[in-house]
């Protein structure tokens, strides 16, 4: 039978509209059967739509098996575009797009794990996802609260979710339930002091701990406040250092177990039942996400209480408001084989000004400058989700990692030159100054000289009239790159998620529409199709 339908054959989505390949496939399926039903006798219903007109959402696969693919998995994509992408789907799936969609495992599952967990009640905090921040628990706690105090809506319920997967691994190091004691052995700038940021190399001991890692792998790291800021904040809440708290002093839990930034919205809701007025109006309007005098991104808990000063709260009941301290995700940069007992890390610096007050980045501080050489530092090995070395030594990878995303690379780079591994390897790297920023350029030196590296390109954003990025360097040798990912190249990526590596996906396609002789569209089919196989992996941040 001849299909009618004046969408028979065409995309409703254009090549041209901001979306991967899934996400596309997803959005062409859904508006399809919308409007082949919408042509029938009875109006489409979420269910319908899901399975409409045998299209690309009825045919997309994943792990869930009921619902179809996840097209918001991409930590590109702005979250209420997610939650749009959702619309219709079971609750845990809209708690899933409620995720920073980035998979870093610093919650202690994967995103749709962490969904399901919560949606199942299994998980009752809702504040876990690092790079989610505030907009991503303020959204899981609408979501909770939508489920009827505790009652599944039906779809959730026929869904039937697998049990989350988390590790049980319950040996010191294994998970961030259950970190182990290391020592920071060493630490040295990578850039000069002509540079513009400050990027430190770390390398921690774990002789004592045993713990073990393999290239791809993170390193949780459980840092510690800065005590200036601790001490600030006990102050301006005119309570006593030494304070008895769980076994502890409120010194040591705001030193050690709470987050002091950003301010979090129990903060501000604490802060408007002791308070009344026009203050009690703002505080209430910051505790909703609201923002009443154009300043609420820049709150810390100290911000917080300057914002609102004189306010003695009991000690115990603020300490109950703020967040918990999370650990820290650095991706390793090292190889054991290369380093026994040694962990290395590549981490810039995050410090930067508001008002009068310095701000610090809590773990790159600590790391940096704070924790004293030789001192314990509180760590954990990440597993990672699909981001490794192809199995077999001999497949070529090309890597693409600006700034400290050379990170993974360079643990992948001594590791096959331990090993002397037979394949190909490609790196992209890139900062804004080749005089102060070109990270381990000895090291990839050597490594090309050893043949482990068999290119190596770099692109300098500060050096010439013309900002060159690695997306470009990559165009310039185009052909080349298309010929390494036919003879079976794994394509890596590394960096910064809302735009480094939305740009080097961009200048791929691009690559393989000139070189491949592909349309656009069958160029984003054939990325999807390296992504399904594993030969596309990122790790983004």
């Amino acid at each position: 039978m001849t299909d009618q339908s004046p969408l028979a054959g065409s995309a409703i989505i254009p090549d041209s509209a901001p979306f991967t390949p899934d996400q596309r496939a997803w959005l062409n399926g859904f508006f399809a059967g919308l409007m082949a039903l919408n042509a029938g006798s009875k109006p489409a219903t979420a269910a319908d739509l899901a399975t409409a007109g045998g299209g690309a959402a009825a045919r997309a696969t994943s792990t869930d098996g009921d619902d179809g693919a996840a097209p918001w998995h991409d930590p590109a994509m702005a979250l209420d575009e997610r939650m749009t992408l959702a619309t219709g789907r079971p609750l845990r799936r809209k708690m899933m797009a409620a995720m920073a969609q980035q998979d870093c495992g610093q919650c202690g599952y994967n995103c749709e794990d962490y969904a399901n967990a919560i949606t199942d009640q299994a998980e009752p905090r809702l504040n876990l996802c690092v790079p989610g921040g505030k907009a991503t628990a303020r959204m899981l706690k609408s979501l909770v609260e939508d489920m009827g105090g505790g009652v599944i809506d039906p779809e959730a319920v026929a869904a039937k979710p697998v049990a989350p997967v988390k590790s049980q691994d319950a040996r010191p190091g294994r998970s961030r339930e259950h970190p182990a004691e290391a020592t920071l052995a060493d630490r040295f700038r990578l850039n000069s002091e002509g540079s513009e940021k400050v990027t430190n190399h770390i390398e921690i001991d774990l002789t004592a701990s045993g713990l073990d890692y393999v290239p791809g792998d993170s390193l949780g790291v459980m840092a510690r406040n800065d005590e200036a800021l601790a001490d600030q904040v006990i102050a301006a809440i005119s309570a006593p250092p030494d304070f008895p708290i769980a076994g502890r002093t409120l010194r040591e839990a705001l030193i050690e177990g709470s987050s002091l930034s950003p301010a979090p919205d129990a903060l501000f809701q604490l802060i408007s039942y002791m308070t009344g007025g026009d203050r009690k109006k703002k505080a209430l309007a910051l505790s909703k996400g609201g923002d009443p005098d154009g300043d609420a991104a820049t709150l810390d808990v100290l911000a917080a209480l300057e914002k609102f000063p004189g306010l003695r709260p009991d000690p115990e009941a603020f300490i109950e408001v703020l967040d918990p301290l999370q650990p820290r995700l650095y991706s390793i940069s090292s190889s054991l084989k290369a380093n026994p007992g040694r962990v290395s890390l590549t981490v810039d610096t995050v410090r930067y000004d508001i008002g009068k007050r310095d701000r610090l980045g809590v773990a790159s501080t600590f790391l940096g400058s704070r924790a004293p050489l030789g001192a314990a530092v509180r760590v954990y090995v990440q597993k990672a989700h699909g981001f490794a070395l192809p199995d077999n030594a001999a497949v070529p990878i090309i890597m693409v990692g600006p700034g400290t995303g050379v990170a993974p690379f360079r643990s992948f780079l001594q590791e096959r030159n331990a090993v002397a591994s037979p394949g190909r390897a490609w790196l992209f790297y890139g900062h804004q100054r080749q005089a102060s920023d070109y990270f381990y350029a000895d090291e990839f030196a050597e490594f090309v000289r050893a043949g482990t590296l068999t290119r190596l390109s770099t692109a300098w954003s500060r050096d010439g009239v013309k900002k060159t990025y690695v997306q470009d360097k990559m165009r310039e040798d185009g052909g080349e790159l298309f010929r390494w990912l036919e003879d079976g190249a794994h394509f890596y990526i590394c960096g910064d998620a809302k735009r480094m590596a939305k740009d080097v996906e961009t200048a791929l396609c691009e690559i393989i529409v000139a070189h491949g002789g592909r349309s656009e569209s069958d160029a984003l089919a054939y990325i999807a199709g390296l992504k399904k196989s594993g030969r596309y992996q990122a790790d983004v941040y």
